[in-house]
């Protein structure tokens, strides 16, 4: 295996060294536009040494009008498969499976540069095209990953003038649509700060951690929501987290409650991130001041930053009749389920879309 080069770049390279020369000369009628976009921790750019063992390579994604992809789409695979090099920069341009690199020394090559019209592309990716609008539903059952992954994605040529217009859409969700899921993501650590503690009083240490690991997640999503950032999936979750301007002081703290014996130690040091937390949310400034402080549960003794204030403030907020229609505020397709097939896969998130209905 040659030196590890990211994977972004050598697609980049392999877009204008090899692919474009090849749709110059052969299909100079065919306006497209050409990316590296989809999944894999390459569009994300997390990729390293370890990256090129499975769904990594030379790779390009050509988006052509619906017209051309009907008449010349089979075409333009045919003719870079007898035409690319076997290798660029040492890597194989050759997949076996659809996603490994594999040795070939003679004609056709099984490449992975990817014909689509940009309507079934991204109907197929998301579920819908952003070209056509982005409605509030969509917003809240597309998953974070593949939001990111478009964001992250690498436009290379852009000649039907969709792609940059798609990822500009998608930038981030309209404020109605972000206060409504800051809230939700509020209402899950409200729903669970509590029991940290809760569970401690009672003796369920292995509870009471289990509880604790749930709240450092929401706390990292909730983080990821207020600054602005989508989130990838698990795999990333951290090393994505580490990135975020808040990162420097919550990460020890996060690191620490994991370290702690005892549910009491726990609950002191979720204190302290949930006023950091008030703190970033006042630095928002997009409701009114909310006090940072930690109080008792009630009359109970666990400490507690009443999130229930954070919610309500947000949800004050948002003015869309269809999100304020909606019965309970479970929030984006992120915040009420926990798959990996849901996060990845739109066929598998087909089959939820009917609980925004």
């Amino acid at each position: 295996m040659p030196p590890f080069v990211k994977g972004r770049q050598l697609c980049h390279d392999f877009y204008f060294e090899c692919v474009a020369p090849l749709m110059e000369r052969h299909f100079p009628e065919v306006h497209y536009s050409a990316a590296r976009l989809g999944g894999g921790s390459d569009v994300l750019g997390f990729d390293d040494h370890r990256s090129p063992d499975h769904d990594w390579g030379p790779q390009v994604d050509l988006f052509i009008s619906t017209g051309d992809f009907e008449a010349v789409g089979d075409s333009i695979y045919d003719v870079l498969s007898k035409k690319l090099p076997f290798t660029f920069k040492g890597f194989s341009t050759h997949f076996v499976d659809d996603y490994l690199m594999g040795n070939i020394s003679k004609y056709p090559i099984i490449h992975r540069v990817r014909t689509h019209s940009v309507d079934s592309y991204f109907t197929h990716y998301i579920g819908f095209n952003p070209v056509n609008g982005v409605s509030e539903i969509d917003w809240l059952r597309t998953p974070v990953q593949k939001l990111r992954t478009i964001q992250s994605g690498k436009i290379f040529h852009d000649g039907l003038s969709a792609l940059q217009e798609i990822k500009s859409k998608l930038k981030w969700y309209p404020d109605d649509i972000w206060y409504y899921i800051l809230a939700c993501q509020w209402r899950r650590i409200d729903q669970e700060e509590p029991f940290v503690a809760r569970c401690g009083d009672v003796g369920d240490e292995l509870g009471s951690r289990v509880v604790a690991s749930r709240q450092v997640k929401e706390i990292m999503h909730l983080c990821f929501y207020m600054e602005k950032e989508f989130a990838p999936y698990s795999k990333w979750f951290g090393t994505a987290f580490s990135r975020l301007q808040c990162a420097q002081k919550l990460q020890p703290l996060l690191n620490r409650i994991f370290l702690q014996e005892h549910w009491k130690d726990r609950e002191k040091i979720l204190s302290e991130v949930y006023l950091i937390l008030a703190a970033m949310h006042n630095n928002l400034s997009i409701t009114e001041y909310i006090e940072p402080k930690i109080t008792n549960f009630h009359n109970r003794p666990f400490a507690v930053p009443q999130s229930d204030r954070f919610v309500q403030a947000l949800v004050r907020k948002v003015q869309s009749p269809r999100l304020n229609s909606l019965k309970r505020p479970i929030g984006s397709v992120n915040q009420f389920t926990d798959s990996t097939d849901i996060s990845c896969w739109n066929s598998a998130l087909e089959s939820i879309s009917s609980v925004y209905k």
